[in-house]
């Protein structure tokens, strides 16, 4: 089995990944569209020729990339990224989330086994530290640090 490119009008590989994993093909064994790779999705098939039948009769798939990939080269799209990867210590974050929403917060700690981040609040009168998830804080640009 091998791993075939397919590509696809943008912003619907979702689409197109949902439209070939509900055809009951036995030939088609996995269907990947991951949200870092735009305009392709990755399908895991026995050959060609069952995608090129499939691609017909799907509206926003345009064409099968020539050649083939492994399981090596599409891997590091099926283990999640940690949301607090690229945030340091000092850094000055934005809450997006949560009771704190809007507030401007420097990140004292980091827990990456727990995808949490603990802040201190700027405008705060007593510095009490929050911690919040990973996922509700976003890095403020660099001219802002």
């Amino acid at each position: 089995m091998s791993i075939f490119a397919v590509k696809t009008t943008a912003s619907q590989e979702q689409t197109v990944a949902s439209m070939i994993a509900n055809r009951e093909e036995p030939e088609i064994h996995a269907v990947l569209a991951p949200e870092s790779l735009t305009s392709y999705v990755m399908v895991e098939a026995d050959g060609t020729a069952v995608l090129e039948r499939v691609m017909d009769e799907i509206p926003h798939a345009r064409s099968l990339v020539p050649g083939e990939s492994s399981i090596t080269e599409v891997e590091h799209f099926l283990s999640p990224k940690p949301d607090v990867e690229g945030i340091a210590e000092g850094d000055i974050v934005e809450l997006i989330a949560g009771p704190f929403k809007g507030e401007k917060a420097q990140v004292q700690r980091i827990d990456e086994g727990k995808d949490q981040v603990t802040v201190e609040l700027y405008e705060a009168t007593v510095p009490i530290p929050v911690t919040v998830r990973g996922d509700q804080i976003r890095v403020l640009d660099s001219e802002e640090r």
